[in-house]
């Protein structure tokens, strides 16, 4: 899982990055006026293999991992003539967008008119966006005029057509100040289009850094703001950032002391998960306990295959046992011994915490 992190100077998102990469990456009051972009890979927080892993002991425990990039501040107007390549690029190859939007008063940051204003940043970043995408579109649709004019080829020119019609509707979608990820598409038209870099496709989290205030109900500072694919959190952007550099056990003894019941990080994780229609099976034993990530409705071929190519080629059967139930017969030769795994063939949809044993034979 990729995802970019994106908001205008100054929104704090380098410090949502270091949050959620325990990094200590510098953050400053100013943009540095040059494209950057950081990198930082982390464990995904999940309890179940913790437990997974006292129970097996193994000699390695591999949690999920994400990766997420901190992308240069997006200034307005930065998608005027289309976005730079290596901009587009390092955007386009996300997963979804992360979009941190500063919501707390600070005299200190200097970000358009000095006040926090989420409404009005959103409204920035999303401008640059669909303008990012309406040139990407325009140019496409000339392109394909251009080709259509020449071809002579009976099925090029209907497919040609066929391509034409659907960026003439996504042009609407976009001149209507409209995300594609509210637009209908079929599996096909998304197929169609997926290596074009649009960007207002993509699944966006926006994250509202509200500071000292409270994280609740961050959806109400972005009143009328409703799209598919689309989730809005807020996080307590400078605790969490602290919180992540601490020693694992003097954040605990932070978190009791203000009975904090995790850091917002993990919830953010868990929102991008959810985002992405992402859920996590096991496999268990003495070498590794390790988790794995798979969308939801994946069968069990599929997750063979995210394990190894060769385990999904020679698939024959998939041992399953969920991890609630595993975990209540206390070990896997109990679980055994009470009939409680069961075999399952190409198509069982993996549900999420399922430990799955693959026999294949290649």
């Amino acid at each position: 899982m990729h995802i970019a992190i994106i908001g205008l100077p100054n929104s704090t998102k380098t410090t949502i990055f270091n949050a959620l990469t325990l990094g200590h990456v510098e953050t400053t009051a100013y943009s540095s006026g040059r494209f950057e972009i950081n990198y930082g890979t982390v464990n995904v927080p999940d309890p179940r293999v913790d437990r997974l892993s006292a129970m097996f002991k193994p000699r390695k425990t591999t949690y999920a991992q994400v990766t997420y990039t901190d992308i240069a501040g997006l200034a307005k107007g930065v998608s005027q003539g289309g976005l730079s390549g290596p901009l587009l690029n390092a955007l386009s190859q996300s997963d979804a967008l992360l979009h941190v939007v500063r919501a707390f008063e600070d005299p200190g940051l200097a970000n358009g008119d000095g006040s926090a204003n989420p409404q009005r940043d959103v409204e920035i970043v999303d401008g640059e966006l669909l303008l990012s995408d309406l040139i990407i579109v325009e140019k496409r649709m000339e392109r394909l005029e251009a080709q259509l004019l020449r071809s002579g080829d009976k099925y090029a020119k209907q497919a040609g057509e066929a391509e034409l019609a659907l960026f003439r509707r996504l042009r609407e979608h976009l001149e209507a100040d409209r995300p594609l990820r509210d637009a209908e598409l079929t599996v096909s038209e998304l197929k169609m289009v997926r290596n074009f870099g649009l960007l207002t496709l993509k699944p966006l989290l926006i994250v509202l850094n509200v500071g000292d205030g409270p994280t609740e109900d961050a959806d109400e500072r972005l009143p009328g703001y409703r799209h598919r694919d689309t989730i809005i959190a807020g996080i307590q952007g400078r605790l969490e950032m602290e919180l992540a550099q601490m020693e694992p056990e003097e954040a605990r003894e932070f978190l009791a002391a203000y009975d904090i019941q995790e850091p917002g990080l993990r919830r953010v994780i868990r929102l991008s998960y959810a985002l992405l229609g992402l859920q996590a099976f096991f496999t268990v034993g003495e070498d590794e306990v390790r988790a794995w990530t798979i969308p939801a409705g994946a069968t069990a071929v599929e997750a063979a295959g995210v394990i190894h190519s060769d385990l999904a080629r020679g698939f024959i059967r998939a041992e399953v046992i969920g991890y609630d139930t595993l975990v209540e017969a206390g070990s896997l030769a109990a679980a055994r011994q009470r009939g409680l795994l069961r075999l399952e063939g190409k198509e069982y949809v993996v549900q999420d915490g399922d430990i799955l044993n693959i026999r294949f034979s290649v």
